[in-house]
């Protein structure tokens, strides 16, 4: 029989099947020889590096689902949302089993017709059923909340939702969600801002929060949660209410840490009937935690 040749490549090894049992020795050596080094300078799986956390928000003052024309309409408040493509929603001004709403569990609704987590905040009882917030996701809703809010000069009770929401990829983050005070004083307003700082400042996860804040960009409710929230729209502020043809702007997207997050974009969507505020939406990236 013929000897062949065997010979080791790069990161592979090619031999004859016609070898001496001798060369076939040799070359069996020569072999385990090259796998070892192979998996020893890293030719076995690679690890998959840490990925960022992006995340697409909406903030929507809904109004019970009643337009601009007086229409109540679930389903054009669903297409609006489905429309903008985002990974996680706040909601106000959400109904739940009201008389005047026909007694529909309105977060449950939404939820069924956009496909997505619900997490539903009572503020109030109202006309038989509840008057409040609801946190929409595509992923799951962990850790769950209801916040309250100061309030003393007002009837109307106020509060935060929250949860902590964890993509398949990247950081897990908190959502939260809020409605303060719309009186003439800011009094309570202030003292809102104050409680969310309290409630989210040490926060060890990257936190989103949105809203209807009843507040302009130059008023001091909004200078004190600068102070600690990075304002998402800072280079493109939009106005937001009236939804017909908007004066003022009202509703934003906030973000903590200040440095930890990158807003990739924002805009405020051009819907002038479905609801009475128009939605505020971002595109944002939460980097990689440096250890």
């Amino acid at each position: 029989m013929s000897e062949a040749s065997c010979s080791c490549l790069r990161w592979g090894v090619v031999y004859s099947e016609t070898m001496t049992t001798s060369r076939k020795g040799v070359c069996g050596w020569f072999l385990g020889g090259c796998i070892s080094l192979f998996l020893a300078f890293g030719g076995g799986a690679v690890a998959s590096e840490p990925e960022a956390t992006k995340v697409r928000v909406l903030s929507y003052n809904i109004h019970h689902g009643e337009g601009g024309d007086a229409r109540l309409d679930l389903n054009r408040i669903a297409a609006v949302i489905a429309g903008a493509e985002v990974d996680v929603v706040a909601l106000q001004e959400v109904d739940q089993s009201t008389t005047r709403t026909g007694g529909v569990d309105q977060a449950a609704e939404l939820a069924r017709l956009t496909g997505m987590h619900v997490f539903y905040g009572k503020a109030m009882d109202y006309q038989g059923g509840a008057y409040g917030q609801a946190l929409l996701s595509r992923w799951p809703l962990e850790d769950t909340r209801v916040h309250r809010l100061p309030n003393p000069s007002s009837p109307e009770p106020r509060i935060a939702v929250s949860a902590l929401v964890r993509p398949p990829q990247g950081r897990a983050f908190r959502l939260v969600g809020t409605h303060l005070d719309a009186g003439r004083e800011d009094r309570d307003r202030w003292d809102q801002a104050g409680d969310l700082e309290r409630l989210f400042s040490d926060d060890p996860h990257g936190t989103i929060l949105v809203g209807d804040f009843n507040a302009r960009p130059d008023s001091r409710v909004m200078a004190r949660l600068w102070a600690y929230w990075k304002d998402a729209s800072v280079v493109n502020p939009e106005l937001t209410v009236p939804a017909k043809a908007p004066t003022a702007r009202i509703d934003y997207i906030l973000l903590s840490p200040a440095q930890g997050w990158r807003v990739l974009s924002t805009r405020v969507l051009p819907e002038p009937v479905a609801s009475d505020h128009r939605p505020v939406r971002a595109e944002l990236e939460l980097p990689v935690s440096k250890k």
